[in-house]
């Protein structure tokens, strides 16, 4: 066996003082691990989404990837028990003059078990018919001792009205109603490890998340928010969600995928302190951020103000104002009418080259591009 298929990667003493590390042996990134002064070395690229291994963790013979926690045997590099035939490839070493050098082919193959495409790794694409909208209550209540929600009350009626008014086919998601599990700050481990599906909906079937995704990214076109003022912020619930929808904004960053295109949202805001204009701006942003629009006037709000600790006044007040629910109504007619728009136009844009080369540059009005 040729020397040159061999890399001196370092002391073998000083290695072994470190129970798991990333190296590289020529070009390759391998995860060496040692426990009891016995090496092991694994393809450092985790089989789910290339996560490094070598910077993960040992937990017992198995190095555990620091991303998702898929786990593979730290010598043969074989999965953990009931998945060993999804392999890592290892490597062949040996200890010479006090040297750990490391064979620069693997001695096995990477082999990844077929799993199943996630019900949501599917392509984007508007299904054909009318104007879909959905509604997503932000409120935090005791189901079985339910209250009235001034935010949920308006949200309905404007649901209401686009069955009513417009004959449209609509939902109403309470995330009250879908538990689902909290981000667990992937990206802030690597921007690649906040992957779409979301991992945490790929590891977790019953993730009630799946139902946000589902009607935010493939089957609304109008999308009304509504959420209370809870000191001086949206509800909880809401920033829960919108943690969770950072895996549809780091596609735009990783891959340029706009996933929602021609979406329009709309927002509800009430409560019985004020900030209404700080909490509209936060939401705002955030959708911005994911690519969605907004009609002219994109939200409507409630508030007595900061002094009126009055609630059960503030809930009488939103349960019989007429001009309350009417803004409600008209704020999904903003929202659909900007939508129907969107829908009349979503087009492919213009080839510039070719515009430019047919005179049409001058011409055509940048509404078009």
């Amino acid at each position: 066996m040729s020397n040159e298929l061999w890399h001196d990667v370092g002391d073998a003493a000083e290695l072994a003082q470190q129970p798991l590390q990333q190296l590289l042996v020529g070009r390759t990134k391998v995860a060496l691990s040692c426990v009891d002064g016995q090496f092991g070395v694994i393809n450092g690229a985790c089989n789910h989404v290339g996560g490094p291994l070598g910077q993960g963790t040992l937990e017992g013979a198995f190095v555990v990837c620091p991303w998702h926690n898929w786990k593979f045997h730290r010598i043969s590099g074989e999965g953990e028990p009931g998945f060993e035939a999804d392999r890592v490839p290892r490597f062949d070493f040996k200890v010479e003059a006090g040297r750990l050098l490391v064979r620069d082919t693997p001695a096995t193959t990477r082999n990844r078990l077929p799993h199943d495409k996630h019900p949501l790794d599917r392509d984007i694409r508007r299904l054909s018919g009318p104007l879909r909208v959905v509604g997503i209550s932000t409120t935090v209540m005791d189901n079985a001792y339910p209250r009235y929600s001034t935010s949920e009350a308006l949200l309905q009626s404007a649901l209401e009205h686009a069955g009513a008014k417009h004959a449209l086919e609509y939902r109403m998601l309470k995330l009250r109603d879908v538990p689902f599990r909290a981000c667990k700050g992937y990206y802030s481990k690597s921007a690649h490890a906040c992957t779409w599906p979301c991992s945490i909906s790929q590891m977790d079937p019953k993730d009630g998340m799946h139902a946000v995704y589902e009607n935010l990214v493939f089957w609304a076109d109008v999308i009304l928010v509504a959420t209370p003022i809870r000191w001086g912020a949206a509800s909880s619930l809401f920033y829960k969600m919108a943690e969770r929808l950072n895996t549809v904004q780091n596609q735009i960053t990783l891959r340029n995928r706009v996933m929602l295109r021609d979406k329009v949202v709309g927002l509800i805001i009430t409560g019985g302190q004020d900030n209404i204009q700080a909490v509209a701006g936060q939401m705002m942003q955030f959708f911005a951020e994911l690519g969605m629009q907004f009609p002219q006037f994109p939200y409507i709000a409630h508030s007595r103000g900061w002094t009126a600790e009055d609630m059960e006044r503030n809930v009488e007040v939103v349960r019989h104002s007429g001009q309350l629910h009417d803004g409600a109504r008209s704020l999904l007619d903003r929202c659909l009418d900007l939508a129907s728009r969107l829908q009349a136009s979503a087009a492919p844009a213009f080839e510039r080259a070719g515009r430019k080369a047919s005179g049409l540059e001058r011409r055509a009005p940048a509404a078009t591009d």
